[in-house]
């Protein structure tokens, strides 16, 4: 039984968005997260006839599990508020098979290379079997509330 809390608690997602299932490890430098790709399962809602998740999903896994990196490391500091973060971009991402198979327990892992208050860069990888299905690595940006409120403002008067 892992000693963290459910993915949700450092994520700003509900369901149906909230794609990870647990929390695997957490330390200085990287995350790993585990979600299992099945009909019963968070993944449900969006996998494809044939029971796979589309290869594209990878983006929003890693990006999560950035986000749980993120999420903790505020919770260890002591702060209760949930943080939205945003992906920049996505480098060199490759999902090689262009899905992540059925019925197959994926470990998603988040290593960070580069962080400072605003800004980071994390190498992710997908693994199923003891084999990587995806990998790359994703920038990220954390906005201010201002920034945030800028963003998302409704019915702005030209």
């Amino acid at each position: 039984m892992s000693h963290y809390l459910p993915p949700g608690e450092y994520l700003p997602h509900d369901a149906p968005m909230l794609l990870l299932e647990e929390v695997v490890d957490v330390s200085e430098e990287s995350a790993t997260c585990r979600v299992t790709v099945t009909p019963h399962g968070v993944l449900a809602p969006f996998l494809d006839p044939l029971g796979d998740l589309p290869g594209w999903f990878s983006l929003e896994l890693m990006a999560q599990t950035v986000g749980v990196w993120s999420g903790w490391h505020r919770h260890q500091r002591g702060e209760t508020h949930i943080a939205l973060g945003m992906v920049l971009s996505a480098r060199e991402l490759l999902c090689e098979a262009g899905r992540l198979p059925a019925d197959s327990t994926l470990i998603i892992s988040a290593t960070r290379l580069m962080q400072d208050t605003r800004f980071g860069s994390f190498e992710c990888t997908i693994e199923a079997n003891n084999s990587v299905l995806a990998h790359g690595r994703i920038n990220t940006f954390q906005p201010t509330t201002a920034e945030l409120h800028t963003l998302f403002q409704q019915g702005t008067s030209a």
